[in-house]
């Protein structure tokens, strides 16, 4: 019997100053598990603006839309990649644009997949308030220390999923994490046959 098709639509919101290893692994592994005749990921990028630059080598990326531009009822999921504060990711991912969207998606129990600092956006809007996430845990100690003034539990874990919500502690779990957000979005057996595909240990 053929497989069931599989077809969803995945939001990733991008924020100035994102890093590019954690965009490119949802862009990757869904684009990859799409290589399976039954699965369909449509991947939608949008930014408060249009255009968004990254932390490191100065990209300019031109979203396919703005959040004004967005009907949030396509979408299947979302994606937040992190950044970093120097390069003002933080301007966009702390402000209203970014929260409205993040509380549909939270209120209405879609999936979402929050990397290293973005899981500061998700526990911004109030909606982690006595949930389990994790974030990037600095020397410092200063992400930690905002989430958990949020009502966030930290937990000192590479990847945290608490009910539809995936938070990460860097950069390398960003593979993890968007075969996380897969999982959420088709079954077991289409993750392993993309990690096949990939290479991915």
């Amino acid at each position: 019997m053929a497989p069931k098709p599989i077809n969803k639509k995945v939001l990733m919101l991008l924020a100035e100053g994102f890093e590019l290893i954690e965009t490119s692994c949802f862009t990757d592994v869904l684009a990859w598990a799409s290589f399976q005749e039954h699965v369909n990921i449509e991947l939608t990028s949008a930014s408060i603006t249009g255009n968004v630059k990254s932390a490191f080598g100065g990209f300019d990326i031109a979203t396919e839309s703005t959040i004004s531009q967005l009907s949030l009822d396509r979408f299947d999921a979302l994606a937040i990649p992190g950044g970093m504060e120097w390069a003002g990711f933080f301007d966009d991912a702390l402000s209203d644009e970014f929260s409205e969207v993040i509380k549909y998606f939270v209120n209405n129990n879609k999936p979402i997949a929050a990397v290293c600092v973005a899981s500061a956006s998700v526990a911004n809007t109030g909606e982690l308030s006595g949930r389990d996430a994790t974030t990037y845990h600095s020397p410092s100690g200063k992400h930690k220390a905002n989430i958990e003034r949020l009502g966030v539990n930290f937990v000192d874990k590479p990847i945290v999923q608490d009910g539809n919500v995936i938070t990460s502690t860097g950069p390398g779990t960003a593979v993890e994490v968007a075969l996380s957000l897969l999982c959420e979005l088709t079954d077991a057996e289409t993750v392993s046959a993309t990690r096949y595909m990939m290479r991915i240990p």
